[in-house]
């Protein structure tokens, strides 16, 4: 198969995740890069920083016109983790590959372990959108993910999403789409520590992969109106906890 096919395919399933979860793309997108399209795991990392950076500024667009995005605590959650998303981009790049990999797939293994278990994102409760932010917690939260996602190259959003329903008591849409303000603001943060590594990443696979994942993420939107939120949370953990293992197999083996 081609690799214009497979970046194409992987896309649409990056951008499904990312509109119909708030997350999730990210951790489909470094394994996809890497196993499918034979990036290094450095260079994978600051493919899927673009990728997803561009595919969640789209997704978030479709969100806000449906008013689910809660701006105000969206922007503290996400301001918090700016620094550390520019000193674990700039730390990411002093350590050695398998080291990446490695990490990589033991965060997506407890992701997939968190979306599996019943929590209080599985209530149905509604957002009044005048939900009290608790700066503290928010701070230290978003901190984390900044971090994760300078480190890792991953947006944070499936940290993200159960994270502002536990702390800051959204419902799930709103969730879904405040995480993608944090995920946008922490993908372009750490990518600006990244600015001469891109000089090496294949654009023509990475735009056709942006591309469909874009797309994915509108489709992804539409479906998540559809079908039951733990369904396709549970479907899309399934398939991260493979994606973990084949990861950490590799890595050891």
């Amino acid at each position: 198969m081609s690799a214009l096919i497979l970046a194409l395919v992987a896309g649409a399933v990056v951008g499904l995740a990312l509109g119909a979860l708030g997350g999730g793309g990210s951790v489909l997108a470094v394994p996809a890069l890497i196993y499918l399209l034979g990036f290094t795991p450095a260079a994978a990392t600051t493919a899927s920083l673009i990728i997803v950076t561009a595919t969640s500024l789209a997704a978030l667009y479709a969100h806000a016109r449906s008013g689910t995005v809660r701006w105000r605590a969206g922007v503290l959650f996400a301001a918090a983790g700016l620094l550390p998303a520019v000193v674990a981009g700039a730390a990411a790049a002093r350590l050695p590959q398998p080291v990446l990999t490695v990490a990589f797939a033991v965060v997506a293994a407890l992701a997939a372990v968190r979306m599996l278990r019943p929590g209080r994102t599985d209530t149905g409760r509604t957002d009044t959108g005048r939900t009290a932010v608790r700066p503290v917690k928010a701070v230290g939260v978003g901190a984390g993910l900044g971090a994760l996602t300078g480190l890792l190259g991953v947006g944070g959003g499936f940290l993200a999403v159960p994270a502002l329903v536990a702390v800051l008591t959204f419902e799930m849409q709103a969730a879904v789409g405040t995480s993608l303000l944090v995920i946008s603001a922490n993908s372009l943060a750490s990518l600006a520590t990244r600015g001469a590594t891109t000089a090496g990443v294949d654009w023509a696979v990475i735009a056709p992969f942006t591309g469909a994942a874009i797309l994915g993420a509108w489709d992804g939107k539409r479906l998540a109106a559809k079908v039951s939120g733990i369904l396709l949370r549970r479907a899309f953990a399934v398939m991260l906890l493979a994606v973990a293992v084949f990861m950490l197999v590799d890595a050891v083996v």
